[in-house]
Formats: C-alpha cells, structure tokens, sequence
C-alpha cells in the first residue's frame, strides 16, 4: 500500500516537471524570406515587413512566449520585451527607426550570447548557433510591431 503511495505521489511529481512542455528551441522556418546570408547585420532588415513579422509571431510564440509573455506582453517572469523599444514609438520618421536601430544590436546579443545576472546564473540562454539571423530579426520585427501597436 506504502509503494504504491508513494508510486503514486512521485507519478504527480513528475507531471508537474513535465507541465512547463517541451523547452526544446522550435525551429523558425524563415524559407519564404529573403535570405540575409552569412554575414550578421547590425541592424533589422525586416523591420515593417508585414509577412516577416507574421513569421517572427509564430517563432515568438514557439519560442519566448513561455517566459517573456503571450504577444509580448511579460507576465512577470521574463523581461517585457515590449519595453525594449517604448520610447521609440513616441518618435516618427528617421527618428524612430534610428532609435529602433540602436535597440537592434543590443536584441542580437542577448538572444544569441544569453543573459546572466551579476553573480553569473543564466537568466537566459544563447541562441547563437539555434537561430538563423533570418529568425532573430523576424522576431524583432514582430516585437518592434507589437510595441508600436501597444504604444500608438
């Protein structure tokens, strides 16, 4: 009777792990994009590209949405992605893709190197390697969407 409690109690535990799902990258498939090449660009290309950021909303869901919040909205776990780029949204012209440019270089870093606090734990991994740049930069160009929605 014991074992089987107890069989049954480490069966519960065990689903619980198990609930967070599969935390495995999902592949991205970038095919229908113009391919960027070898090369990491420094900035997004993409950005504004109608069919790039609904690709990079569908690799956001698979991939971020876990930590970072359902259409970029943070529920507390992760960093609102949202925030990122808020100030931009307020400029207009040449001043908001300038400053959407300087918030690209920084978003290339932290998903491909990850993140770490200061005493050196993983608060995020790196995705170099994981993700093609055709990805990284059609999950910015949806997030870069998704702040300019939320922040009219």
């Amino acid at each position: 009777m014991i074992k089987a409690v107890l069989g049954s109690f480490c069966l519960v535990l065990s689903a619980g792990a198990w609930a967070h799902g599969d935390v495995t990258p999902h592949p991205i498939d970038t095919s229908a994009l113009p391919q960027l090449g070898e090369e990491w660009r420094d900035t997004n290309p993409y950005r504004g590209n109608k069919q790039v950021e609904e690709v990079g909303a569908e690799g956001y869901l698979h991939n971020c949405a876990g930590c970072h919040g359902l259409n970029a909205i943070s529920g507390g776990i992760a960093p609102d992605l949202l925030l990122l780029s808020v100030d931009c949204a307020s400029m207009s012209g040449d001043g908001q893709e300038s400053c959407f440019q300087e918030n690209d270089e920084y978003f290339k870093n932290v998903v491909l190197h990850g993140k770490k606090t200061s005493s050196g734990r993983v608060t995020m991994p790196g995705y170099d390697g994981v993700f093609t740049q055709e990805a990284v930069w059609a999950v910015k160009a949806y997030i870069d969407a998704r702040t300019l929605e939320e922040n009219p």
